[in-house]
């Protein structure tokens, strides 16, 4: 039988409110505190948090203030990474950012979403403390050379394809091609970006 865990990252249908995955929110919640109370200039002090934190991250990277994610340990980060100020991985699945990637300001990735059904979005339930309604989440894939713009959206499920650009306050729906410039609510390819003019 999976646990309650094991089915988030199956992409069924989880109790949040189990103990496993409630000890691994709490903890991460702790980790998050201690970096906003690290000094900002204390990049060694960062690096352990983040190490600690995360499933795994690579030379050069950059997170500013104000970061926020659900588990940690399912966002896994490349090399020359950089997180703009105010940004919210809601990682209950894997997040995967590859290298040279630019996230800007207020970005939100998000793995969880819940059915569209309320019998199913909030089961009954007969155990005292359980979460009162029930997550699926899927992975996020952002490729290596993407820049996503300010305040953009990216909903559970979606890859991000090398080298493509996100316009700022885009809402990506769905996956977005390589080489392409993406922008809109939802995200629409409007070009692509011309790979041997930039090599």
């Amino acid at each position: 039988m999976k646990t309650e865990y094991e089915k988030c990252m199956a992409g069924e249908p989880f109790d949040g409110s189990s103990p496993e995955i409630t000890e691994m929110a709490v903890r991460t919640k702790r980790l998050l505190r201690k970096l906003r109370d690290t000094d900002y200039a204390d990049n060694a002090a960062k690096r352990r948090i983040y190490r600690e934190m995360f499933g795994s991250i690579g030379t050069d990277v950059y997170i500013d203030i104000d970061f926020r994610c659900e588990y940690g340990r399912n966002i896994h980060l490349g090399n020359k990474v950089i997180v703009n100020m105010n940004c919210t991985f809601l990682d209950n699945n894997r997040i995967n950012i590859g290298n040279n990637v630019m996230i800007a300001p207020d970005v939100k990735i998000f793995t969880a979403t819940h059915s569209v059904h309320l019998s199913e979005r909030m089961p009954e339930r007969t155990v005292p403390g359980a979460s009162i309604c029930d997550t699926i989440a899927f992975p996020v894939n952002i490729e290596d050379g993407v820049w996503i713009g300010g305040n953009t959206t990216i909903l559970p499920g979606i890859t991000i394809g090398r080298n493509s650009v996100i316009g700022a306050g885009s809402v990506v729906v769905k996956d977005i091609p390589e080489n392409s410039i993406a922008v809109g609510n939802p995200c629409r390819v409007i070009k692509s970006v011309d790979v041997e003019s930039c090599q």
